[in-house]
């Protein structure tokens, strides 16, 4: 058998001071997350996670950067996510949408409000992923191929 790991997309959306993080429902509970999600057959990074965030949070997303790539598990032997994160902007907003499936809502918190939360996020890539957007990790969309 061939090991791959699942890759996954984020969005890192800053306005004011805070970040766009959604509240799920999770097997462990509710968690604090990215808005973000699967790569599915046939999409590029980007488009995957433009539609990532406008499921998750209703929000056009547009891209800008690229902040980073991660890898994690869980536990050793557990399953393994590459995650590509993207910072940018969320542009129209549609309140009648309906939000993902075990979406709950959207917050906006500070980088502060977020260490405070450590016990309820979804992974240590959401600190991590806002971490590096803080310390300037802001690599051009260029460096992505479709």
């Amino acid at each position: 058998m061939v090991w791959k790991p699942n890759v996954t997309v984020a969005g890192i959306i800053e306005r004011d001071g805070k970040f766009l993080l959604v509240e799920e429902h999770t097997s462990r509970g509710i968690k604090l997350n990215q808005p973000a999600g699967h790569l599915e057959p046939g999409e590029s990074l980007i488009d995957a996670v433009k539609r990532e965030v406008l499921e998750e949070t209703a929000f056009n997303f547009e891209p800008t950067f690229t902040t980073g790539i991660q890898l994690w598990a869980k536990s050793p032997g557990d399953v393994t996510f590459l995650r590509i994160s993207f910072a940018g902007e969320v542009k129209e907003f549609f309140p009648n949408r309906k939000l993902d499936t075990g979406i709950i809502k959207t917050v906006w918190l500070s980088q502060k409000e977020i260490e405070d939360s450590i016990d309820k996020l979804r992974s240590p890539l959401v600190l991590s992923c806002v971490n590096d957007y803080l310390e300037g990790n802001l690599y051009p969309l260029s460096v992505i191929r479709p």
